[in-house]
Formats: C-alpha cells, sequence, structure tokens
C-alpha cells in the first residue's frame, strides 16, 4: 500500500512552525541583556523570561476554552498576531516596566497559538500517520530554534531592539500564510463546530491522558527546565570551563534529539507508541543522571548527546499518544491546554526543586532526581494500554469504511456499514486492548 500523502494544511503549520522558533531563537538570546538595558538587577532581568512562561501557564485553560468555543483557526491566528504585535512593541519600550507587560502580553498570545495549533495538527493528521506529522512538527520547531541564534548573530550590528522587529515581521508574514493556507469551504468550517466536545474530566479517564500529563510534566522539568538551570553551572563551577562550553553541550543535546526525532515519530505509527515511549525516557533518564557526575568536559558531551536521543524518542511520540487520545473530529481544547500546562508547569517548578536539592546536596543528586522523574514516566508508560489502539468511530478511516490507501490498518470495528458515519454520544474513547 502506498503511504498517503499529507494534506497540505500539514505542510502550511510545519512551516509556521519553523518561523515561529527560529524567531524564538533569535529573540530569546538578547532579551535579558536587553532588560538589563534598563538600569535593573539579574533577578528582574530573569523575571522578564519567567512572566512569558507564567502567563502561559495561567491563561492556558482560557485558551482551552478559546479553542472549544471560536475554532482552532481563529484563536491560532489572534494568538499569533498578539505575540507579532506585541514583540513588535518591546522594540520600542522605555521603561523595564513596559517590557515586563509586553511580554506578558506574548505569553497569553503564546499560549493561545501552541493549544490551538497542536488542535490544527491532530485534527488534520491523518489517523495513521501522527506519528510521522509530530516528528515533522516537532523537526522544524527544532531547526527553527537553532537556526534563530545564528540569524540573531548576523544581526547583530543593528542593536539589540532590532530582533523584535524582525520577529514581528516575520510573524505578520506567518499570519498571511495561515490565513491563506488554512481557509476551508464553509461547509468544512460548520462540520468544525459541530464536532463533538471531548472535556478535560472526560479525558482523565483515559490511562493514555493521564501518563501523557505525567511524561509532559518530567519533560518540562528535566529537559526544559533542570537541563537548561544546571549544566551551565556544572561546567562552570564544577568542570571550571568557560560558559560558553555550555553552549555547546546544549548543541551536542540538540544534535542527539535531532538525529532521532523524525524517525522516532514515523516509526511510531508502525511498531506503536510504547516501546518509544518507555525506552526514550528511560534513555533520557540514563543521560540526565550521567550529565550530574560528569568528570570531564567530554563526558558532559556524551551524556548530553545519550540525553537528547532519548529526548528525540519521547517528544514527538507523546504528542501523537495525545493525538490518539483525541481523535481527530473531536474538539478537545481543554485537554490540549492541560497538556500543555503539565509541561509548563514541570519547567517551572523543576528547576527551583531540583535545583534547592543541588545546592543542598550536591549536583549529582540533584540530576539524580531528575533522572528518578524520568524513570518515573518510563514505569508507568510500561502499565498503560498501547494509545495508539484507541478507537474513534467518528475519525475518517473508521467513518469512511474499509477500503482503499486511507485505511488506518488498527481500524478493527465489526459490522460497521462502510461509509456510514457513527455519532459520538458522549461515551469514552474506547481501547481495544
Amino acid at each position: 500500500m502506498t503511504k498517503a500523502r499529507l494534506p497540505a494544511e500539514i505542510w502550511v503549520l510545519i512551516a509556521a512552525s519553523f518561523v515561529i522558533a527560529l524567531g524564538f531563537g533569535l529573540v530569546a538570546p538578547v532579551l535579558p541583556q536587553f532588560a538589563r538595558e534598563f538600569g535593573v538587577g539579574i533577578a528582574a532581568a530573569s523575571a522578564i523570561v519567567s512572566a512569558f512562561a507564567l502567563m502561559r501557564l495561567v491563561f492556558a485553560p482560557a485558551s482551552g476554552k478559546l479553542v472549544q468555543k471560536l475554532g482552532e483557526r481563529r484563536v491560532y491566528m489572534t494568538g499569533i498576531a498578539i505575540v507579532a504585535l506585541s514583540t513588535g512593541a518591546c522594540a520600542f519600550a522605555q521603561s523595564y516596566w513596559q517590557l515586563l507587560v509586553l511580554r506578558s502580553l506574548g505569553g497569553i498570545g503564546s499560549t493561545m497559538f501552541t493549544v490551538s495549533s497542536m488542535a490544527l495538527v491532530i485534527r488534520i493528521s491523518p489517523p495513521a500517520q501522527r506519528g510521522r506529522v509530530s516528528g515533522l512538527y516537532s523537526t522544524s520547531f527544532l531547526v527553527g530554534t537553532l537556526v534563530g541564534p545564528l540569524v540573531g548573530s548576523a544581526f547583530a550590528g543593528f542593536g539589540l531592539r532590532a530582533p523584535f522587529v524582525i520577529y514581528a515581521v516575520a510573524l505578520l508574514i506567518v499570519c498571511v500564510i495561515v490565513f491563506l493556507g488554512l481557509r476551508e469551504p464553509a461547509a468544512e468550517l460548520a462540520s468544525e463546530r459541530a464536532a463533538p466536545a471531548f472535556g478535560f474530566r472526560e479525558a482523565l479517564s483515559v490511562p493514555a491522558y493521564r501518563a501523557v500529563l505525567v511524561s509532559n510534566f518530567a519533560t518540562g522539568a528535566a529537559v526544559f527546565g533542570v537541563r537548561m538551570a544546571l549544566v551551565p553551572l556544572i561546567v562552570v563551577e564544577v568542570l571550571h570551563h568557560d560558559v560558553s562550553m555550555s553552549g555547546v553541550a546544549l548543541t551536542v543535546f540538540a544534535a542527539g534529539n535531532a538525529a532521532v526525532l523524525f524517525v522516532s515519530g514515523r516509526l511510531s505509527d508502525r511498531f506503536g507508541r510504547k516501546p518509544f515511549l518507555v525506552a526514550g525516557s528511560a534513555i533520557c533518564a540514563v543521560g540526565m543522571v550521567a550529565l550530574g557526575l560528569s568528570p570531564t568536559l567530554l563526558w558532559l558531551f556524551v551524556a548530553s548527546f545519550v540525553a537528547g536521543v532519548g529526548s528525540g524518542m519521547f517528544t514527538p511520540t507523546q504528542q501523537a499518544a495525545l493525538a490518539d487520545v483525541i481523535g481527530s473530529r473531536a474538539r478537545g481544547g481543554p485537554v490540549l491546554a492541560g497538556f500543555q500546562m503539565a509541561g509548563d508547569l514541570g519547567t517551572v517548578v523543576g528547576p527551583v526543586v531540583l535545583g534547592w536539592v543541588a545546592e543542598r546536596t550536591s549536583f549529582g543528586i540533584g540530576m539524580l532526581g531528575t533522572g528518578a522523574l524520568l524513570a518515573a514516566s518510563a514505569a508507568l508508560w510500561v502499565v498503560t494500554p498501547e494509545p495508539s489502539t484507541i478507537a474513534h468511530p467518528e475519525d475518517p478511516e473508521h467513518v469512511d469504511g474499509h477500503a482503499g490507501d486511507g485505511v488506518d490498518p488498527r481500524c478493527t470495528c465489526d459490522g460497521c456499514p462502510d461509509g456510514v458515519p457513527v455519532e459520538r454520544t458522549g461515551a469514552l474513547p474506547g481501547s481495544k486492548e
């Protein structure tokens, strides 16, 4: 059977993801230094970064409800527009407090397009290729974050305000591309609004969703929180190298990530999600513990690569597992918001708690705690039913019959008349296991 081509809208979302990540990589390195230009201390400069993350966390539930009420496309474009305008305005900020408010507004827009983009990817992706799409989407974002600082260095001569203007213009271009590329006929939009709602409490009764929340919390705490906070300190305070070597370590992690990101997502469509979620979490846990025990810089680089490989195995796969839980035809805004909040909460709490542990004991113990969190996530996935076997009678492959190239090979329904839609009655999606 020939693999079906991905919808054009998927490539629009992937391209938009790349530009958004590129701009984030462009702005993030200069933001603390820009804040310091207003005469504030290190803590206040760091608060600019924290305010963005905090607003993402606080506004996530509202974003989920907006997706349910207004639809993914409207919320997606509105979120991008808010980030574009607030980022552009940052370039003209005249005080620290203006910058803080504008970045906080950017956090609201960020959570709006993050939740809605996940919803769009889930809705548009063919169920049998969810892992492949998640891998492509994650890879585009990773490449964007790597290219962003390189682009920023090319514009370094234009001053600290230039990256904000460049990012704002890029986002406005994305708005136009998304508007043109995601327009659909009125009948399709009406169908989207009529799609059955899938609430957070309903999702919590699905074992795979509970496991996804735990694994995304662990991802936020370990990969985006503790690693970013402690690795630079290990490089300087333990290995006694220049802080620039921490940037190399982070790049090596990204290289390990990129090596398996797309492949793992695609293979999870064939072999199931659990092998990659379990193995990836366990490998990343080993890498994180090894980081805390690094006696040399070479050891640190190898451990970073191993942790990156593990992260690359489970990151796209857990997004595909989330899509398996929701299905293609349900409106799951609050479910997606819960997933994002779990990751953001881990990013906020992880560095504080495990950083405190490292300060009171050692970096090795702090990183051991990080590895234990990932190992617990792997153990939970061992006892969780395979997400890709969850049946959604309203999904296109199930509804449209069992013949043809677009059929999901996992569909094992009995007695479903070809071409006859099966309406969702509010019952939980059932597992075929």
